[in-house]
């Protein structure tokens, strides 16, 4: 071959129509490995969303973090509320034990 014919735009328009389809197909596959990584991680953020185990253990830490914040600035305050929710646990406790009592 010489330097002309190896020049780019050189060639048939049967040489460049292979070229452009086969450049459409490359594209093509590219487009289509974009769509499946965006599937994945579309999946992937489904899976966590829907991951009722998994969104209770992050509310949890949330809470735990809050918790622990909020004792620092107000040990006081925190004291109180653990106080109340004892409370509320043992007033609880007393109502079903009662209602399990009077039902025999």
């Amino acid at each position: 071959m010489t330097a002309a014919t190896d020049a780019p735009g050189s060639g048939s328009k049967r040489e460049q129509k292979t070229r452009e389809r086969n450049l459409g197909r490359v594209q093509a596959r590219a487009a289509v490995v974009d769509a499946r990584a965006e599937f994945a991680s579309t999946l992937n953020a489904l899976e966590d969303k829907l991951n009722v185990p998994k969104q209770l253990g992050i509310r949890v830490d949330r809470a735990k973090v809050k918790a622990r914040a909020f004792a620092d600035r107000n040990p006081a305050g925190a004291v109180a509320v653990a106080i109340g929710a004892v409370v509320v646990v043992a007033g609880v406790v007393a109502l079903v034990v009662r209602a399990a009592v009077s039902d025999d």
